[in-house]
C-alpha cells in the first residue's frame, strides 16, 4: 500500500496505495542462489561495479525508514535492504542510495538504482513497466477511529458500511474503502494521509483507511486519542504485499529475488518486521 499520515505523508504520494495482486510474484528461477556463482557480487551488473545502488523516496518515514536517512540501515526497508545486499555479497560500504520520487520509480524507462523500496505494492499493471521481486512484505489495510467514535466499536465490516470513511485519493487504502466496505456510497477523498488524518480530527470523517503498519505508526506516536478498529479482510482472497522494484527485464531480478527468499527463509525478513513494525496481533480482523 502505501497510505501515512503526518509524517508519512511524503512517503505515501498520490498512487503510492498498495494494489492487492492479481498473482504472486514470479519466483527466482535458474539455478542462482543469493552470493554465490553468477548471484554473486563479481558477476552482478550493477550500476557501479563493486557496489549495489538503492534507490527511495525523499523524504521518508517511520516505520519503513528512520531520520529520512535511509543509509543508517534503521527502519523495515531500509534494515531489508541492506540484508538483501548482504546476501549478495555487498558490505555496508558498498551499498549507495538515490532518492527517487515514489512514481517515477515505476515509470517505464532506464532507472538511476539497481533496486528501490518504497513500499510499493505488486501490480499487473506495474509489472508492465517495471520488473519486482519475490514479496518481503505482505500488507493489510486497516481502519483507524478516534476512540469515541461510533466507528471505534465495530467488529464486522458491515458495521461500518453507513458511517463516514475517508482515504487517500489513488491509494488501495481507498481502493478497500470504496469496493470492500462502502461499495454503494462515497468515500471521502484527500489528497494525502496528513489531509484524511486531519478531516478525523475535526469530525469531518468518522474513520479512516490505511495500511497496517501506517495504523500502527499513527495509533502510536501520531494520534493518541485514536485505535486501530481492525483490519479489512484481503480484498479477493488474494495478499497485498510489497516488493522491490527494478528496471524492467533487469538481470538483477532473478538474484534480488534468490536474495528475499533467502531471508524469508532464515527468518531475518520476520525478525526485522518485529523489530520495526508492531506486531500486527494487537489489531483485531474484522468479518
Amino acid at each position: 500500500m502505501r497510505a501515512v499520515t503526518g509524517l508519512f505523508v511524503g512517503a505515501l504520494v498520490v498512487l503510492a496505495g498498495c494494489a492487492p495482486i492479481e498473482e504472486q510474484a514470479p519466483a527466482a528461477s535458474g539455478p542462482a542462489t543469493a552470493g554465490v556463482g553468477d548471484c554473486g557480487k563479481q558477476a552482478l551488473r550493477t550500476r557501479t561495479p563493486g557496489k549495489i545502488t538503492f534507490g527511495t523516496d525523499q523524504p521518508v518515514y517511520e516505520p519503513w525508514f528512520s531520520g529520512d536517512a535511509p543509509a543508517n540501515g534503521k527502519g523495515f526497508e531500509s534494515a531489508v535492504a541492506y540484508a538483501v545486499a548482504g546476501k549478495l555479497g555487498y558490505t555496508k560500504a558498498e551499498v549507495e542510495w538515490v532518492r527517487v520520487p515514489f512514481n517515477a520509480a515505476i515509470q517505464p524507462g532506464p532507472k538511476t538504482f539497481d533496486a528501490n523500496l518504497n513500499e510499493f505494492s505488486i501490480t499487473e499493471e506495474r509489472r508492465r513497466a517495471v520488473d519486482f521481486s519475490t514479496p518481503y512484505y505482505d500488507v493489510t489495510q486497516a481502519v483507524v477511529a478516534l476512540k469515541d467514535s461510533p466507528a471505534a466499536k465495530a467488529t464486522t465490516v458491515a458495521a461500518l458500511k453507513d458511517l463516514k470513511l475517508g482515504a487517500q485519493v489513488g491509494t488501495t487504502s481507498y481502493d478497500a474503502a470504496a469496493k470492500q466496505v462502502q461499495p454503494t456510497q462515497q468515500v471521502a477523498v484527500y489528497n494525502t494521509n496528513d489531509e484524511a488524518k486531519l478531516a478525523l480530527q475535526n469530525g469531518q470523517v468518522q474513520a479512516i483507511v490505511v495500511d497496517l503498519a501506517t495504523a500502527f505508526y499513527i495509533t502510536s506516536a501520531e494520534l493518541k486519542d485514536a485505535v486501530i478498529v481492525g483490519q479489512l479482510p484481503a480484498s479477493g482472497g488474494k495478499s497485498e504485499q510489497f516488493g522491490i522494484v527494478l528496471d524492467k527485464g533487469s538481470s538483477l531480478t532473478r538474484c534480488v529475488s534468490a536474495a528475499v527468499d533467502a531471508l524469508r527463509a532464515d527468518g531475518t525478513l520476520v525478525a526485522a518486521e518485529q523489530q520495526w513494525l508492531t506486531d500486527a496481533g494487537k489489531a483485531p480482523k474484522l468479518t
